[in-house]
């Protein structure tokens, strides 16, 4: 078993063309003998945004602080907070916004790409 706690996440820049503002940090993945999942936790700053994009594989997304957004594939945003949750298929359009003054974070948790 492995417990971990957020505040000791190395956490990333989302470089990704299309973000701002966006950070991630991996509390369980490979690195931790996870082979087929992994949890990715992202934080958006205040204005702050995900690209609008797709990936072909589907992820669990579960609101853990703030307020956020999320844009379906039809352009309609859907407003977030803290203890909801978003089910992305694979090759869904989608981006997470922040609009708000405070930090927007979530999980996401997808299958491991790399296993195949």
């Amino acid at each position: 078993m492995i417990i971990k706690q957020d505040t000791e996440l190395k956490r990333t820049a989302v470089t990704m063309e299309g973000a701002a503002s966006v950070t991630m940090g991996i509390p369980i993945g490979e690195d931790d003998g996870s082979q087929n999942m992994i949890m990715r936790l992202f934080r958006i700053a205040p204005g702050g945004h995900t690209p609008y994009h797709t990936h072909d594989y589907e992820h669990l997304v579960r609101v853990v602080s703030g307020r956020g957004a999320v844009l379906d594939a039809q352009g309609v945003s859907h407003e977030l907070s803290l203890g909801q949750s978003v089910f992305v298929c694979s090759n869904e359009k989608h981006q997470f916004l922040n609009p708000y003054t405070e930090a927007f974070e979530f999980t996401c948790t997808i299958l491991n790409p790399n296993r195949g």
